[in-house]
C-alpha cells in the first residue's frame, strides 16, 4: 500500500480539504464552547445581580416596615394623649359652667335685694389687700370665668 505521502496529487488535495474541514469543525466547536461559556457567565452575572437587588429590596422593605411601626406607635400614643386631654377639657368645661352658674346665682340674688356680699363671708377670704374689692359685686358679674389653656393646667 501506498503511504499518505506518496498519494497522487488528486488524493492529496482531497486529504487537504478533509483536514481543512476538520480544522473548521474544531474551530467552530471551540468558538461554540467559548460562546456557551460567555453565555453561562452572563446568565450567572444576571442571576447574581437579581439576587443582590432582591436582598436590597428586602432590606428597604424592612426599613419601611420599621418606620411604619414606629409612626403607628407614635400615632397611637398621640391619640391616647389627645383622648386624655379631651376628657380633661370636658371636665374643666363642666367645672367652668358650674362656677359661672354659681356666680350668676350670687350676682342675681344681690341685684334683687337679697342679701348681698357685705357681711357675707363664704370663706374664700377675698380681702387680701385689694382695697376691699368685692368679687361678687355686679361689676364683676359681666366678666365670666375663662378656662386657662391646657398647657398651663398641666404645668402643676
Amino acid at each position: 500500500m501506498a503511504s499518505p505521502s506518496t498519494k497522487c496529487s488528486s488524493g492529496s488535495s482531497e486529504g487537504d480539504s478533509v483536514v481543512v474541514t476538520d480544522q473548521r469543525k474544531r474551530k467552530r466547536m471551540e468558538s461554540n464552547r467559548e460562546s456557551a461559556r460567555r453565555s453561562r457567565m452572563r446568565r450567572q452575572k444576571h442571576l447574581d445581580d437579581l439576587n443582590s437587588q432582591a436582598a436590597q429590596l428586602r432590606k428597604e422593605n424592612n426599613q419601611i416596615l420599621t418606620g411604619i411601626n414606629v409612626t403607628t406607635q407614635h400615632f397611637l400614643n398621640v391619640e391616647a394623649e389627645n383622648s386624655v386631654l379631651r376628657a380633661q377639657m370636658t371636665e374643666l368645661s363642666h367645672r367652668l359652667d358650674s362656677l359661672n352658674e354659681i356666680l350668676n346665682y350670687i350676682c342675681c340674688t344681690t341685684a334683687n335685694g337679697v342679701p348681698d356680699s357685705e357681711g357675707f363671708d363664704m370663706g374664700f377670704g377675698f380681702d387680701h389687700g385689694f382695697n376691699n374689692v368685692d368679687p361678687f359685686s355686679p361689676a364683676y358679674a359681666s366678666h365670666p370665668l375663662v378656662a386657662a389653656p391646657a398647657e398651663a393646667m398641666l404645668q402643676y
